[in-house]
């Protein structure tokens, strides 16, 4: 920091003192201005004269008001005004009282806005200007009565200046604290959104595998003593749930290793390529799943294609947990125009037990999921029995924050 920044500084922190010294530099400057001869043979001389009393005592009101510029601004221009107005009057020689007044003017122009320092400089200007040339001693074209009209007019334009500048300079940091703030809150924002998708991602393989295997353990402990072979298919379907369930919970959680981390899984996320697989293992824990394709191979984005498979996966796990023994669900995926769009419809036959009171992240996840891409959810239940999941997906993948649909009552 150079010793000017420095000087600065301790300035700004004390502004009182600053302005008193200021008013004792102003006093100093008149009392010696009025000791020099303006109109002397050579030019501007220093003339063995010293000031009238008035002049004293309206010099040294005029810098005494000066102290309290930053306090009350306009009311120390109209001061130092007044007390300029009498020495253009009644000084001969006059004394440069008027200087007071052109720093109050410039205070004024600093710390107001444009159209009070329009205002207030034209009105000094004029009162000031026309006072020496109407009522004072000195003819009206005299140089002093222009020499009024010129440095306050320079006060009220250099003050306009420095409060231009302050603006501009506060208006940079006021954008550069915005902008920070701005990164911050995306950081954060992103951090959130990524921890939900993740949130997601264990919620629908951990509650659809642990359903597989939840049921399919209490078939073999069923069975155990008197259908052993039957038991022994259970537990092989546990099997292959839980070493599923492990492998997608590695891809999984290896979306938070760096991307440097030659550990890190390759293996693409699930799609509806797999609707076939998935569908099985449901079939191979009991529930009866129809299926019905019309969506001409097309070919999705990876978001929207991961999204189709978790909604399916999701609707299925909560038939196969709430619907009861016995009840069958029908999956079809259409293409219709520029959407592919999902239904899982089921018949609820036989539901043995209410859901969970307060419900669970099921729906919840896959309305996130589907509104992520731009699509749409709708959840509720059928008429007479069942319950129905349908989603409108974009077959181009478009990121919204989508209205949220309500589920039908």
């Amino acid at each position: 920091m150079s010793t000017l920044t420095r000087a600065r500084c301790r300035l700004g922190a004390h502004p009182a003192a600053t302005d008193a010294c200021l008013a004792a530099a102003v006093l100093v400057c008149m009392v010696a201005g009025s000791f020099t001869d303006p109109h002397g043979p050579d030019g501007v001389t220093w003339a063995v004269r010293s000031p009238d009393p008035l002049s004293l005592v309206l010099m040294t009101v005029g810098a005494a008001a000066l102290a309290l510029r930053r306090r009350a601004p306009l009311a120390v221009l109209a001061l130092t005004g007044g007390v300029s107005v009498v020495e253009s009057v009644t000084g001969d020689p006059r004394a440069p009282v008027v200087m007071s007044a052109v720093v109050a003017l410039f205070t004024v122009a600093a710390g107001t806005d444009r159209s009070t320092t329009w205002r207030a400089g034209l009105l000094t200007m004029a009162v000031l200007t026309g006072a020496g040339m109407l009522a004072g001693p000195l003819p009206w074209y005299a140089q002093e009565n222009l020499a009024v009209l010129a440095w306050t007019g320079i006060g009220a334009t250099a003050g306009d200046a420095v409060r231009s500048r302050k603006a501009f300079v506060q208006a940079i940091r006021d954008r550069a604290e915005k902008a920070e703030r701005t990164r911050e809150e995306e950081a954060r924002r992103r951090v959130a959104e990524e921890r939900l998708r993740i949130a997601r991602d264990l919620h629908d393989v951990v509650a659809h595998h642990i359903a597989l295997v939840n049921v399919q353990a209490g078939v073999a402990a069923h069975v155990m003593d008197k259908r052993p072979d039957q038991a022994k298919e259970a537990l092989a379907h546990v099997r292959q749930a839980s070493r599923s369930a492990l492998d997608e919970l590695r891809v999984t959680v290896g979306l938070l290793r760096q991307s440097g981390d030659p550990e890190a899984p390759t293996e693409p996320a699930p799609g509806l390529d797999r609707l076939d697989e998935l569908v099985g293992t449901f079939r191979g824990a009991g529930l009866r799943v129809e299926t019905a394709r019309a969506d001409q191979g097309t070919a999705l984005p990876t978001a929207v294609d991961l999204a189709a498979y978790r909604v399916i996966q999701e609707a299925l796990t909560n038939v196969h947990k709430h619907a009861g023994p016995g009840a069958k669900a029908e999956v079809s995926v259409v293409r219709v125009g520029p959407d592919i769009e999902i239904t899982v419809l089921d018949d609820g036959a036989g539901r043995a037990e209410p859901a969970a009171p307060g419900g669970g992240h099921g729906l919840l996840g896959m309305r996130e999921r589907v509104t992520a891409v731009g699509g749409a959810l709708t959840t509720g239940p059928r008429h007479g029995a069942g319950f129905r999941v349908h989603a409108i997906l974009p077959v181009t993948s478009t990121p919204r924050t989508a209205a949220v649909v309500k589920d039908p009552v």
